[in-house]
């Protein structure tokens, strides 16, 4: 029986997501086995700091892609919205599996049951991680104040529950939809932009390794696929990460991607948003598809089992609604962004 090694984060929500693609693995290759090799992240080192203010892009990639890089594992499991848009050499996406909820959600503090963060009285307090989250909510709840809120999501439940310091937080849907928690979800925050990325997983592997690349192409699901790409090359047009206060919404439908963005001051009192929708044109019939080792990647993804000109159109439709952002102003609120992080 062949033997694949699988790189994980330690956290309980991790090891859940992990599994969940292993477990769709197993049934596809029922004659390979595989271990999952568990690490910690600098992300999940350092909890005294605003994400923000590390200083570090590949916070909760990094110690795996190392571990990929000396092949001491075969492929690793990441929430997408945590990859950087540039990977490091030989390292590429090959399978964003189907996407789950992308919206944030609201937990509020026992207390505070069957509020909303509008009716939560003024001055409340709502941790989050995220400088998107910060400033969308300040525009939309200027009643509010806000708290870096660190650790995993069991430890920031447990802050919520236990302390005074927090009134609400605001999470990633899928996360808590993941662990069971369904019933900690007091607000779904379906009108909101969502990070580039979120709700999906991606599964990460050495580019030169074309046997296990061709093993997770397996996973793949196309209009998360198309997506994703979309956002990631938005993002990237941008010069964005997780310290920029940008936002997507996106949808794919009857051959066509619908994608919206935006971007915002850390105050939130600026914001620049734009729409835009794309036609997504299919190869020729004839047009052959190539290899694994020849297909080159999107927006760091590679998917050589669907047509590369589909791949291409939403990577090129991202980059139109990057343009359309700078065009709209957004260049020179995210150099202000920019400098007040130094």
């Amino acid at each position: 029986m062949v033997l694949v090694k699988v790189g994980s984060r330690k956290s309980q929500l991790a090891l859940i997501q992990t599994n969940h693609v292993v477990a769709q693995l197993q049934q596809m290759f029922p004659d390979k086995q595989f271990e999952i090799i568990t690490m910690s992240t600098l992300g999940d080192n350092v909890l005294d700091k605003a994400l923000s203010k590390i200083g570090e892009k590949s916070l909760f990639t990094k110690e795996l892609e190392v571990a990929l890089e000396l092949k001491q594992v075969d492929f690793v499991v990441h929430s997408l919205k945590d990859l950087p848009t540039v990977l490091p050499p030989n390292m590429v996406i090959a399978a964003v599996c189907k996407r789950d909820p992308a919206y944030d959600a609201v937990v509020l503090h026992p207390k505070h049951k069957g509020k909303t963060l509008a009716t939560l009285p003024a001055g409340s307090v709502v941790g989050t991680s995220s400088l998107r989250r910060i400033a969308h909510l300040k525009r939309e709840f200027p009643h509010l104040e806000f708290a870096d809120v660190r650790g995993n999501l069991n430890t920031r439940l447990r802050k919520l529950d236990e302390g005074n310091q927090y009134d609400a937080l605001v999470l990633a849907a899928a996360g808590l939809e993941r662990m069971g928690w369904h019933n900690r979800i007091d607000q779904r925050l379906t009108e909101s932009p969502y990070a580039v990325g979120q709700g999906a997983l991606a599964v990460e592997c050495r580019e030169s390794d074309h046997e296990t690349a061709n093993l997770l192409a397996n996973l793949h699901h196309l209009p998360t696929l198309l997506c994703c790409i979309a956002e990631r090359a938005f993002l990237k047009h941008l010069e964005g990460g997780c310290s920029v206060p940008i936002g997507v919404f996106s949808q794919y439908e009857c051959d066509k991607l619908h994608l919206t963005g935006s971007v915002l001051s850390l105050d939130g009192a600026e914001c620049v948003q734009q729409t835009h929708t794309h036609p997504l044109t299919a190869a020729p019939p004839s047009h052959a598809q190539p290899a694994m080792q020849d297909c080159i990647s999107y927006s760091a993804i590679k998917a050589v089992d669907f047509d590369q000109h589909l791949l291409k159109d939403a990577e090129h439709a991202g980059i139109v609604l990057g343009e359309k952002l700078q065009a709209g102003g957004a260049t020179a609120i995210l150099h202000e962004v920019k400098l007040g992080q130094k």
